[in-house]
């Protein structure tokens, strides 16, 4: 019988923007949550497992057998509260995302999606991100319909399609160290900056800086300790810290977590007072090392202004 409802993983309609099939599978986990709503939990955890993963095991496989479990059960119970809203998000995804490649490749009009991408429930993980995934290690975009129906449901959605875009595009080059804290302080700032010069008028919260809810305000409380404190891990590449400045998780130091966002916006946008988009997206591993260190120490020193 939920053979029958799923959906099978609808492919998009292509355009010339697009060098790569996009699929959403988002209503199928809808599917597949109607077909199991008289199962006990346990058998209805193990049967939505099973049925998102023949759909994407790449992305679904990733997860240990108890993360697993514990995602797809918190993703049940919490699936009625966001329900319309991410039906809505999945639905309109095709025609959103050729809006917003449109918009973005007016700035970058050599620009092409060639990552396979998806929309999904994402389990509670992500609103859109670069994964890599397959046993080839293939860059695949992916786009979390629950997370962005929980976060801001009825926000301006261009920001977060021109941020993901950003990465796609930055990531043909700009592969500098996975982990390694400044590079990714770089590509975030930068992608948000991107996002906000291409939606002015965007708030922190569209931006995706508002993250967990007060960050930017508790960071502008506390900025000469968290430059200071930025500048003594710069080159760190462990997963502790890794987790501090981009994540919700590890230990915070007495500073916000994630809030790598917020600081790499701040320095990107310093940085953009004397180059153009074209130009700081351009940089290689070592200008781009030399200039956040550097703008560090001028916003340290001299403040935002």
């Amino acid at each position: 019988m939920m053979r029958r409802l799923l959906l099978a993983g609808a492919v998009l309609a292509a355009s010339s923007a697009f060098a790569a099939p996009l699929r959403n599978i988002a209503p199928d986990f809808a599917a597949a949550y109607d077909a199991t709503a008289q199962m006990p939990m346990p058998e209805r955890v193990a049967a939505m497992k099973k049925a998102m993963q023949r759909l994407y095991p790449e992305f679904y496989g990733r997860f240990t057998r108890a993360e697993q479990d514990r995602r797809m059960q918190a993703a049940i119970e919490g699936f009625p509260a966001i329900r319309a809203s991410y039906l809505e998000k999945a639905n309109d995804f095709g025609g959103a995302l050729q809006q917003h490649m449109a918009t973005y490749q007016a700035k970058f009009p050599h620009f092409q999606l060639d990552a396979p991408t998806t929309v999904l429930h994402s389990l509670g993980e992500m609103n859109g991100g670069m994964r890599t995934l397959g046993p080839n290690g293939e860059q695949h975009l992916v786009f979390g319909a629950d997370v962005i129906a929980r976060i801001d449901p009825n926000g301006n959605a261009a920001p977060l399609f021109h941020h993901e875009l950003f990465h796609v595009m930055h990531l043909e080059h700009f592969k500098c160290g996975d982990g390694l804290v400044w590079a990714n302080l770089w590509s975030e700032g930068l992608a948000t900056y991107v996002s906000e010069v291409m939606n002015p008028g965007a708030n922190e919260k569209e931006l995706m800086l508002d993250y967990p809810r007060g960050m930017p305000d508790a960071m502008r409380a506390q900025l000469p300790a968290a430059w200071k404190q930025l500048l003594s891990v710069l080159d760190r590449d462990d997963l502790e810290t890794y987790r501090e400045f981009f994540l919700m998780a590890g230990k915070s130091s007495g500073l916000p977590v994630r809030r790598g966002y917020y600081l790499g916006y701040l320095l990107a946008r310093e940085a953009g007072k004397t180059r153009d988009l074209p130009a700081l997206a351009a940089l290689d591993c070592q200008s781009a090392r030399v200039l956040v260190e550097s703008t560090i120490r001028k916003l340290s020193t001299e403040g935002i202004q």
